[in-house]
């Protein structure tokens, strides 16, 4: 990806900018010192013609494990301007892909918690220290990573039932939960059954990430969702991928005539989408793009994201509804309050596509500009 240094005023003419689920009218938006301007007059600014294109705010990515340069640069391209890196075992490499120029915005929850002696301590690389030995050694955990710089808490859970599994119990998690919250930090927890959602709701859980492919979900799991106004991040991408590339193994269709949260269907996980959304409760975009060997399947970063949209169109949001859920609602959620919207004072972070993603999500791959902070890398 290359970037333009930006001029100290641009102005994007003729475009119609998404807001609250609708276009406006063509009008001009100009970009000054990195920032949004109230001020929308051309006089002294390089003239950009939008030619009628939509103009998003810059796309929020939730998920992702980032590990190079070229993942930052891939997502920029497609749109993304801003990263949330959900757990990482090498805090070194994370920081080093931080606060980079022309290059998209990473946030960080740092090294994940788990059980100690986990699978993601074990295989994965994250370190011995990640591991919560119960309720009492929450705080410290929870207090390491504030010093490491991490925005919020990632919270590892897992199901008993699965084979090798070293799962938090409920207690546990209940504890860095409030301990997070103590030091005002989100928290975000991987479920992977309907088992672990529950435990994740159970304690309190701000936002959860991922969908059960197993079965659907009871009905006091359901009016626990609406209960708590969980946030959830579906990931469907990487669901989907799970089913097609594990789900289909022999080894897999043995367990699940065993293990029931083990069997994988991805209209369950279309179908928890609908949960959440009937309920009201938000529906953010996330991938968990990444390239490990380690992981069950890789989902491509940038190009990921606007699979993800037509993924939850599909499973019954409207476009306006999840391209808010990768732009203000993310912003909001996670506590961006200089993004996630096209605003005088905002961050100059804008993806001009052609086409109206509010009547055809599919459009959003139709990129014609992007700006990061005000630099134009696309």
């Amino acid at each position: 990806m290359t970037s333009e240094s930006p001029a100290t005023r641009t102005a994007i003419t003729g475009v119609r900018v998404y807001s609250s689920g609708s276009l406006g009218a063509p009008t001009t938006v100009v970009v000054e010192d990195g920032l949004l301007s109230a001020d929308t007059s051309i006089e002294g600014a390089v003239v950009i013609d939008g030619a009628g294109g939509t103009l998003l705010p810059g796309l929020i990515d939730t998920h992702v494990h980032a590990r190079s340069r070229g993942h930052l640069e891939a997502a920029g391209a497609a749109g993304v301007t801003t990263l949330i890196d959900l757990g990482s075992p090498d805090l070194d490499l994370l920081h080093s892909l931080q606060n980079l120029p022309g290059l998209p915005d990473l946030r960080s929850s740092g090294h994940s918690a788990s059980g100690p002696g986990s699978h993601f301590i074990v295989k994965m690389g994250m370190p011995v220290s990640s591991g919560v030995d119960g309720p009492s050694d929450a705080a410290r955990f929870v207090r390491e990573r504030k010093a490491e710089g991490s925005e919020l808490i990632k919270i590892l859970i897992e199901d008993p039932k699965f084979p090798g599994a070293k799962p938090l119990s409920t207690e546990t998690v209940a504890a860095i939960v409030t301990a997070a919250h103590d030091a005002g930090l989100l928290t975000v927890a991987h479920v992977v059954s309907a088992f672990t959602l529950r435990s994740a709701l159970d304690a309190g859980v701000d936002v959860v990430t991922h969908a059960a492919l197993g079965g659907e979900l009871d009905a006091e799991t359901q009016a626990l969702i609406a209960k708590n106004g969980t946030v959830i991040i579906p990931t469907l991408g990487m669901m989907h991928g799970i089913v097609e590339t594990i789900g289909g193994k022999m080894m897999m269709k043995i367990v699940g005539t065993l293990v029931p949260a083990a069997r994988m269907k991805y209209r369950f996980a279309e179908a928890t989408v609908g949960v959440f959304h009937a309920a009201g409760n938000t529906v953010l975009v996330g991938t968990d793009s990444n390239d490990s060997h380690e992981a069950p399947f890789n989902v491509p970063f940038g190009e990921g994201l606007h699979d993800e949209l037509a993924r939850l169109v599909a499973a019954g949001l409207t476009p306006s509804e999840a391209l808010d859920g990768a732009t203000a609602k993310a912003a909001d959620v996670f506590g961006l309050t200089d993004r996630g919207r096209i605003a005088p004072g905002l961050r100059a972070d804008l993806v001009l596509i052609d086409g109206d993603p509010t009547t055809q999500i599919a459009v959003t791959r139709n990129i014609t500009g992007v700006w990061i902070g005000g630099d134009r890398v696309g």
